[in-house]
């Protein structure tokens, strides 16, 4: 029964409660081991990853005078991308996308074969957000020290330790900064610009920016970015097979699972573990779980692969003295056969979709070693001029007005002859060049750079079937003796 005051209190109407569908979150407090095959070999990539990240900027690659020396730049002013040899111009960004194409497909293939190894070792934000939760926990304590710390009132040492905490974390975040921007210009000069003050807006705010996103995706954020904000957790199943490696828990083996119990000291595994599954519910995999899921549920979308969970169970399973591999990093047809009691096999690599995944990678970098090794160096590209479309001279002539660009691509000035098909009795006269009415032109560019020219192209009427006539501007490279042919029109007035 209510009371009085209850029951004015209380104005729920009757019938069913709405349940919400929305989940408040919960912080996750990652439980930091030093010791493990897969905790070991995430701090090597870790270490390979960030060393390659801040060092790439400062290795010098020789492209002559004048030229950037940095071996990868991504130089916007100029309009260029430099990765050691190759020099990309903007026409070119057809190569990103096959690059883009190539790191796509090879997701796919890693993913058929190990499972999310990119989530979990090489994805920037699982690099940086375990860096971050090192720090946290040299400063901070282990996982129950910060949860207890966290729910303590604000007290001089918990301002000092997180205060520390924070100040290495923005001194990482900018360091990241520091190293993005650095492949947008020479490394030593901006470097140096950037601490006398003396770098443009841009350089600071891009930075700043890119620092930004470190200090908030790994160091607060962290395992949403993988659950909410990253879409590949979504489509990363369909990209699995039976025969992909991925992080699972034996339940055959581990259940019914049970707490120990007085210690194992003096005691037969054999004895203790008879009737009852190997999983001691010690959630110690749990505990190092970035994610915060528990693996004994099965294979989630929030799992990134890192494997941590095998570790801590290994771990677990030495100090009973039971078989390692409760959970493992393994695929679910070998996982199915130890569940039979039959033998696991290798892994096996080839398989329909792998060879898929290869071929097609194969194709694409086929394409794009092809079109690398035969490559313009050089190219032209001619608009006709609209205001007018055409001029009419005396002696019964038309003249027509082109801007011609020439793109010289390589570091030694170009020289290059012009000519002219498919218009009877046309003569070309160009601006800035000794001559008019001329069946050729001698044209000479800058290295490495583009040569625009003021083109008039005259031509008796007679010439004119109609308002207008195809028209073949030939481009002759005279180093090379290459040839480019551009197809344009000559335009004059309507024929009678």
């Amino acid at each position: 029964m209510l009371s009085a005051n209850e029951a004015a209190v209380d104005q729920t109407p009757p019938g069913p409660r709405k349940v919400s569908l929305y989940a408040s979150h919960i912080k996750a407090y990652p439980r930091f081991l030093n010791k493990g095959t897969f905790r070991r070999l995430k701090w090597l990539v870790m270490f390979v990853l960030l060393g390659i990240f801040w060092a790439m900027p400062w290795i010098r690659w020789d492209r002559g005078p004048g030229a950037a020396s940095q071996a990868i730049l991504i130089d916007l002013p100029g309009r260029r991308a430099y990765f050691f040899a190759i020099e990309i111009w903007p026409q070119e960004i057809y190569y990103l996308t096959g690059l883009l194409i190539i790191a796509a497909l090879g997701l796919f293939f890693i993913s058929a074969l190990l499972g999310r190894v990119w989530c979990g070792f090489t994805c920037f934000q699982t690099v940086w957000t375990d860096l971050y939760v090192w720090i946290e926990q040299k400063f901070e304590g282990d996982r129950n020290r910060r949860m207890q710390r966290d729910r303590a009132p604000w007290s001089v040492e918990k301002a000092l330790r997180k205060g520390g905490k924070h100040a290495c974390w923005i001194a990482i975040s900018l360091l990241s900064g520091w190293g993005f921007v650095l492949y947008f210009d020479n490394a030593p000069t901006l470097t140096h610009d950037l601490l006398t003050g003396q770098a443009s807006v841009n350089a600071y705010g891009f930075m700043a920016l890119f620092s930004i996103f470190p200090y908030l995706l790994a160091g607060f954020a962290r395992e949403q970015v993988c659950i909410y904000m990253c879409p590949y957790s979504r489509f990363q199943s369909a990209m699995f097979d039976e025969h992909s490696l991925i992080v699972s828990y034996e339940a055959w083996r581990g259940e019914p699972r049970g707490k120990l119990g007085g210690g194992m000291q003096g005691r037969d595994a054999a004895a203790v573990f008879g009737g009852r599954g190997h999983c001691v519910d010690c959630k110690l995999c749990v505990q190092v779980c970035p994610t915060g899921i528990d693996i004994r549920n099965g294979s989630q979308l929030a799992c990134i692969g890192c494997a941590l969970c095998v570790d801590a169970c290994d771990s677990v399973m030495d100090r009973v003295g039971l078989p390692r591999g409760l959970i493992s990093y393994d695929s679910s047809f070998n996982q199915m056969a130890r569940a039979k009691g039959e033998p696991a096999s290798k892994t096996k690599l080839w398989r329909p979709r792998t060879f898929v995944y290869l071929t097609v990678i194969g194709l694409v970098g086929a394409v794009m070693v092809y079109a690398l090794s035969t490559r313009k160096t050089f190219d032209t590209n001619i608009l006709h001029e609209r205001s007018p479309v055409y001029v009419e001279l005396s002696g019964n002539r038309v003249r027509n007005g082109y801007t011609l660009k020439i793109l010289n691509m390589v570091r030694r000035e170009g020289h290059f002859r012009l000519t002219l098909e498919g218009v009877q009795g046309a003569t070309m006269a160009v601006i800035g060049t000794d001559g008019d009415g001329l069946s050729a032109v001698d044209l000479t560019t800058p290295a490495d750079d583009v040569g625009t020219f003021r083109l008039f192209v005259t031509a008796p009427k007679a010439s004119l079937k109609g308002k207008k006539i195809d028209m073949t501007l030939v481009l002759t490279n005279l180093d090379t003796g290459r040839i480019i042919r551009h197809q344009n029109l000559f335009v004059g007035p309507d024929q009678e």
